[in-house]
């Protein structure tokens, strides 16, 4: 390519798009710490304290929720914000994706459930994917 198109050698990738690149010899670690930080800011969780789960067990959601009616704009800002945060973060993939569901018209329930995503995000931020350079390959 660099015959065709005048190139600039830069370096390894470290930052694009919000995402974190770290490349050594074992392998290439990608995460979103620092938006995940800007997110806990955003919503004033910064000083909230970690959980060890992003849900609570057997947790029963529904639409039909009998919890008060909160406003919308703000419960579609924290779950947009949170799926940006799921390419790299595949532990709250299911989570973000049932709190979707209910962006038309959230309770109070919903909220508390997304509440308490921040505040596993809180104790999680420097979590990631690991692509490693070995052959031998396992889920982690």
């Amino acid at each position: 390519m660099s015959l065709d198109f005048e190139m600039t050698n830069v370096g390894l990738m470290s930052y694009c798009l919000g995402l974190e690149v770290k490349q050594t010899d074992d392998g290439i670690f990608i995460s979103q710490e620092s938006y995940a930080k800007h997110v806990l800011k955003k919503f004033k969780k910064l000083d909230s304290n970690p959980v060890e789960t992003p849900i609570e067990c057997e947790v029963k959601l529904s639409k039909f929720d009998d919890g008060i009616k909160k406003d919308s704009t703000l419960f579609k800002s924290l779950v947009g914000s949170l799926r940006y945060l799921t390419c790299t973060r595949p532990d709250i993939l299911f989570v973000v994706g049932v709190m979707s569901r209910y962006m038309e018209a959230p309770t109070s329930t919903h909220r508390k459930i997304a509440k308490r995503i921040l505040r596993y995000l809180k104790g999680t931020t420097g979590f990631g994917l690991f692509y490693s350079s070995s052959h031998d390959f396992q889920l982690t």
